[in-house]
């Protein structure tokens, strides 16, 4: 197998006591290259990542299967499954959108019309913007509560 993983995901922020995490996703080797890494999102057989904030959590899916969230117990040294087949709100959750809006001139305009809307209000009602950083805190926040995160190329 090969990992490809960011470790300290929302380093910038340490300083200031910001969530950070890692990330990562692994494949099965073929060659040994590095081409082994620069495939298809549909080829990685497992995906995760740690958040390092208040708590510990480690949230995990292997290929086709449901999502899995397990908390750092302290007291005994181990992960905990905590958070069984998580999924987003069926609702869609908070009305909430996350992205780095200080990249905002160098979108596309579709992305730019968007934000623009989740501003405006979808259906009557403005979406509340919310971005810490750290993609692992966004993240986590998003799958746990709902509304869309973004990160668009600038």
């Amino acid at each position: 197998f090969c990992v490809a993983f960011d470790p300290l995901d929302g380093s910038s922020n340490i300083d200031c006591n910001v969530s950070v995490g890692t990330i990562f996703s692994v494949y099965e080797k073929k060659d040994g290259s590095v081409n082994d890494l620069l495939r298809s999102g549909a080829d990685c057989i497992c995906a995760g990542y740690c958040a390092y904030s208040s708590a510990v959590e480690l949230v995990f899916t292997f290929q086709g299967s449901s999502v899995e969230g397990f908390c750092l117990d302290p007291t005994i040294g181990e992960f905990v499954h905590t958070r069984v087949n998580m999924k987003f709100p069926s609702d869609g959750g908070k009305r909430i959108y996350s992205c780095n809006e200080g990249n905002f001139v160098h979108w596309d305009q579709p992305i730019k019309d968007a934000v623009d809307a989740f501003k405006n209000g979808v259906g009557g009602k403005p979406y509340s913007a919310r971005y810490v950083g750290s993609m692992v805190a966004d993240i986590h926040r998003t799958l746990l509560y709902g509304g869309i995160y973004i990160y668009p190329a600038d």
